[in-house]
């Protein structure tokens, strides 16, 4: 009796631990390769207890496996320490140091990174692949961004539209900023950023070539913030030649990304079309029967459920013109060519994708159709 005890107290000690040093997830984030690339899945904003968060560095390092995430980066604010009564920490990196020992053992590379806190109009920016924090906590906002430059770093602009910097909810680019870009110390602004997308920061990205972002800002746990209520974090699609810090960094500063949050995806049209053709995966085309109507299957290989509507000059049979091709699972379309055909373009537009505010990209498939 005693050595069956001490079997299933074993046994409960070793699943207990399997548990928790377990980093699967059910809602682990998957978006295919594209041509020429690597899609690399990031979040590099991000806070923890060394700035105005609420978890430790190691949590934020569990919640990027779980979501099965490439890259993070801890961006604590430089000049904003709430927390510094209980937790002071002269050395800006400590965070970056403890989420780094964490990874040490996953395949996620951890990039260092800090956020230069500003009131209006400089605002929030978030610089990563920066040597040292500490060098960036200055006086002059244009000082830590000079630094930031010094070092190497990509900087993006945080939340451009925060109502509390922006009562009317729109960003506006003031001379600080169009000084940063002028003197190539700004590089990227948030389109999405928590819930929140402005279509405004979107014309700006594209109207200064800045690179595009989507980030959690996650204070709390992504958990609770977003995963409860049905949503997986926003994140950076970054489209790298390999997986490696040096060529991440190097697809930041040339542009190639899309933010994502569910559904919603954003990003330069040469960036944003070729990430969709790969999410859908087109079966065999044929007739069914001896009719006119094309049955071809669907198949959705990203986490991102796609908002899909009909641009072809055919109707759909069965189908609505507008439909969801849900993540990780596929729909049946039925097309009515009026007549046999061996070739049919297949023209998709996805409505849940930005390329410019207000226009959605058109996705096309040359289909060989068997009779």
């Amino acid at each position: 009796m005693k050595a069956h005890a001490l079997f299933f107290s074993l046994l409960a000690s070793a699943t207990l631990f399997a548990q928790e040093h377990s980093h699967k997830s059910l809602g682990e984030l998957t978006y295919p390769d594209v041509p020429g690339y690597v899609t690399l899945k990031t979040d590099f904003h991000q806070h923890t207890v060394f700035s105005d968060g609420n978890v430790w560095p190691t949590i934020r390092i569990m919640e990027a496996l779980r979501d099965n995430l490439d890259a993070v980066s801890l961006t604590e604010h430089l000049e904003y320490q709430p927390h510094s009564a209980d937790i002071p920490h002269p050395d800006r990196n400590r965070a970056y140091e403890i989420a780094l020992q964490e990874a040490k053992d996953h395949d996620l590379m951890v990039i260092a990174g800090s956020e230069i806190t500003r009131d209006a109009p400089m605002g929030h920016s978030n610089a990563i692949f920066i040597s040292d924090a500490n060098k960036l906590l200055v006086d002059k906002a244009e000082d830590a961004f000079a630094a930031a430059k010094k070092q190497g770093a990509f900087v993006f602009w945080n939340h451009p539209a925060w109502h509390p910097q922006n009562p009317t909810g729109n960003p506006k680019l003031s001379d600080f900023q169009k000084n940063r870009i002028k003197n190539g110390e700004l590089h990227g602004i948030e389109v999405i950023n928590d819930r929140d997308y402005a279509e405004e920061s979107l014309a700006m990205a594209l109207e200064n070539n800045l690179t595009i972002m989507g980030t959690s800002d996650i204070h709390g746990l992504v958990d609770w913030r977003f995963k409860e209520k049905g949503h997986a974090r926003p994140i950076t699609l970054v489209f790298a030649k390999e997986k490696t810090p040096a060529s991440l960094k190097e697809a930041l500063f040339a542009g190639r990304t899309v933010a994502v949050f569910n559904e919603l995806l954003v990003g330069k049209e040469e960036n944003l079309k070729p990430l969709i053709k790969s999410c859908i995966e087109i079966g065999k085309a044929c007739y069914i029967n001896n009719t006119s109507i094309v049955k071809v299957e669907l198949k959705n290989n990203s986490s991102s459920n796609l908002l899909l509507q009909n641009k072809m000059p055919y109707n759909f049979y069965s189908n609505p013109p507008l439909f969801t091709l849900p993540a990780q699972g596929s729909v049946t379309l039925q097309i009515k060519t009026l007549e046999q055909k061996e070739q049919i373009t297949l023209s998709l537009e996805a409505v849940g994708a930005y390329v410019v505010p207000k226009q959605h990209p058109i996705i096309e498939w040359e289909l060989t159709v068997e009779n």
